[in-house]
């Protein structure tokens, strides 16, 4: 099992570039950055742990810290936690997930997901009671446009016929396409056009829903895992189950706030992996 952390690149912390290079000199295989394009002042949806952290609202832009993060590392795989593709236009996301892979050598992990926030959603001109089928489509105009040198998509929420769009990913056929969230059809969304789940830790029965994705699967899926506390017990049940790389969050902001929490990370690692 690999390991790596998630990361709110803020502005007023450590950079995308500057974080991304020092988890890689420490031996993390993966960063994975969160995204929100803005947090509506309203606060009608309520945030699911509890008061929502400023860091939700601060963050840089997700593909310009992929970019950073990319170009100052060499192995680090680095990832989107996940992006928000309901508030994206598919053809531009398509073009960026491309360029990022294209650029950092196919080192790019794409996680997406359905999100939680709905006046979010409602201010990119999304329903949210559509978004679940608006993440499908979406995904799948992106798979043709990655894969194909004329590509056509007809569907409910998305169409467009015969548009040329270039570089196409370095990975094949795409990047890894991890399918986000805990909610009752979130096997199925992996299942129908994903290449792997990207729960949370804290997400309900995740380990019995791990083998039933397992069970399920008629191809490889990969199962990364974040908001893994830093404790050991807990990274040899994600080994034991099959589980590819568990990441932790750190905290944002300046290095002083990082560091401490980096190292319980390691010091977990270290002593599940009995050094």
């Amino acid at each position: 099992m690999d390991f790596g952390v998630g990361y709110f690149p803020t502005h007023d912390g450590v950079g995308p570039g500057e974080i991304a290079r020092i988890v890689e000199e420490r031996g993390q295989s993966g960063i994975y950055f969160a995204e929100h394009t803005h947090i509506p002042a309203s606060r009608e949806t309520p945030y699911p742990g509890g008061e929502l952290p400023r860091r939700y609202y601060h963050t840089y832009d997700l593909f310009v810290a992929l970019t950073a993060a990319a170009v100052a590392t060499r192995r680090l795989r680095v990832g989107a936690g996940v992006c928000l593709v309901i508030e994206r236009d598919p053809i531009t996301t398509a073009k960026e997930v491309a360029s990022v892979d294209h650029l950092s050598g196919g080192r790019l992990d794409f996680g997406v997901g359905i999100g939680w926030n709905r006046e979010e959603m409602r201010n990119h001109g999304t329903d949210p009671r559509l978004r679940t089928p608006i993440l499908g489509e979406r995904v799948r105009a992106m798979q043709a446009i990655w894969t194909q040198d004329e590509a056509t998509f007809h569907g409910e929420h998305v169409n467009f016929d015969r548009i040329w769009s270039w570089p196409k990913p370095a990975q094949k056929p795409w990047p890894p396409v991890l399918i986000g969230g805990g909610g009752p059809s979130v096997l199925d969304r992996v299942l129908q056009y994903g290449d792997g789940w990207f729960p949370q830790w804290h997400d309900r029965d995740l380990f019995p829903r791990i083998a039933e994705l397992r069970g399920r699967a008629d191809r490889h899926l990969q199962v990364q895992v974040l908001s893994v506390p830093p404790d050991p017990k807990a990274l040899e049940q994600l080994a034991e189950a099959g589980v590819d790389r568990a990441s932790m969050w750190l905290p944002s902001g300046p290095w002083s706030r990082i560091e401490g929490r980096l190292q319980k990370w390691e010091a977990a690692i270290a002593e599940m992996m009995g050094e």
